[in-house]
């Protein structure tokens, strides 16, 4: 038996792997990664495999980056972990600080949990708990947006919309009011982005008029619905959404646990729409994709209505037995050293440019129905009828097609349905996004049964870059 054999089998008698259907492995065989290195992940056996997908989105400076070893490897020696309830350690503090100076204004406190799930049902609870404070136990119901996904805990699949991942735990899920999103996929034609999203708005502006004496929280992706198949949208639209959630008193949620630190071309989402939220959800790459992670932040007067003598029961009892852990803590404080040190967002301007154009051929492909892109996140939407849009049926599987043809090739792609995205690390180069793109294009036409042209057959020849 060879060796990555033999670590295939010995997983499958004893793991149940997340997000996956195990039946799929009796045809789909494991990939066992020994090692990582760079934009790499190499098996047992000395394949390697491009990481487009940053290992779920969370590895923004490569894997086995030296700089964020090393950190790591320092803080190891002197503290691993300790609780933080009554106690505290300086990265933890430096992070907090860090943070603080590098996120919009006004948020000024920061608490530490494990992952993105996590932080939102934090976020949830404290905008909930900020109004029983205040006096206004009426104000618990939340909105937020079709399509949307905010992670797969209880309260955060409630506020989520995914199908795929809520449908059979309905039961489980409080009500939530949900609004049409402002996805520009769907916009009429010869409407320009900031139109639809502005035309979309006028829902969600209705919704909180109406509801807003019961309504604690608004909460969205901005920019890009992830999981929802890459779903992308306007600024204007969370702009909007600020000043009308500030004029009826309602908190306002970013999630941006898949698109901060630099995805959408800024460090943060919400700078481009120059806006503030009164929670901000980081997780996923906060710690370069190494340990996990997760922070809710919020201003000092969220902070300040929980403060209070401990007989008026307004302390935020919520805890996490890894929270602010040192390892993570130093992790993340190697991941901001390098993204003030290397000028990390003007370069992404220059590689989002090499994405976009690597793949403007696709627009002119008779199954692609669309290929957006915001900052360094691309997506390609395989479509059954590029007139109409209509969609591939999700029961042939065209992403799983991609996939698989793609790995063959030593690509690591994972599309979501029909949509086939990159959302690669940092250190991609030029050159490895041609292969890239190369390889994506072939998967794209055999999944869609084109003929083989041209570009397919220049794919074929590519070596992958070093």
């Amino acid at each position: 038996m060879s060796l990555n054999n033999d670590w295939m089998a010995r997983d499958l008698a004893v793991l149940w792997h997340p997000c996956t259907q195990m039946k799929d492995h009796e045809q789909l065989p494991l990939i066992p990664i020994k090692k990582g290195e760079g934009i790499w992940l190499e098996d047992f056996e000395g394949n390697r495999y491009l990481d487009a997908i940053s290992s779920w989105w969370v590895n923004v400076f490569g894997h086995a980056n030296p700089k964020i070893n090393q950190r790591i490897k320092a803080q190891v020696d002197q503290l691993e972990h300790v609780i933080m309830a009554g106690f505290t350690h300086q990265p933890i503090i430096e992070l907090a600080e860090r943070l603080v100076e590098v996120t919009p204004n006004g948020l000024d406190r920061c608490f530490f949990a494990d992952n993105g799930s996590s932080c939102i049902e934090i976020a949830l609870k404290m905008s909930f708990h900020y109004w029983l404070n205040q006096g206004k136990p009426q104000k618990r119901k939340f909105i937020t947006l079709t399509n949307s996904y905010h992670g797969e805990t209880v309260a955060a699949m409630s506020v989520g919309d995914v199908s795929i991942f809520t449908e059979t735990y309905k039961a489980l899920l409080f009500d939530v009011i949900k609004v049409s999103s402002p996805d520009c996929y769907s916009r009429a034609e010869g409407m320009s982005e900031e139109e639809h999203s502005l035309l979309m708005f006028k829902e969600m502006e209705k919704a909180i008029a109406e509801n807003h004496q019961q309504v604690a929280a608004v909460i969205v992706e901005p920019l890009i619905q992830c999981a929802g198949g890459m779903r992308m949208y306007h600024p204007v639209y969370l702009q909007r959404l600020r000043e009308v959630c500030d004029a009826y008193q309602v908190h306002l949620i970013l999630d941006e646990i898949a698109v901060g630190f630099g995805r959408t071309g800024t460090l943060f989402a919400c700078e481009q729409a120059n806006i503030s939220p009164d929670f901000l959800c980081l997780s996923k790459a906060l710690t370069g994709g190494y340990l996990p992670m997760s922070v809710c932040m919020t201003s000092n007067t969220i902070y300040q209505a929980f403060y209070d003598d401990y007989k008026t029961l307004k302390a935020f009892l919520h805890s996490h037995s890894y929270t602010g852990n040192p390892l993570a803590s130093a992790a993340a404080l190697a991941t901001l050293d390098i993204f003030q040190s290397e000028q990390v967002i003007d370069k992404n301007r220059i590689l989002s440019a090499y994405l976009a154009n690597a793949v403007a051929s696709l627009k002119a492909h008779p199954h692609v129905g669309d290929v957006r892109q915001t900052g360094m996140v691309v997506a390609i939407e395989m479509v059954a009828n590029k007139q109409t849009k209509e969609p591939f049926p999700w029961q042939e599987r065209r992403g799983l097609q991609v996939f698989k043809y793609a790995l063959s090739q030593g690509l690591l792609l994972r599309p979501i349905g029909n949509v086939v995205y990159f959302m690669p690390p940092y250190i991609i180069t030029p050159e490895q996004i041609n292969w890239m793109a190369g390889i994506t294009i072939e998967a794209i036409n055999r999944a869609t049964h084109k003929p083989v042209g041209k570009v397919e057959q220049i794919a074929g020849h590519y070596q992958a870059p070093a």
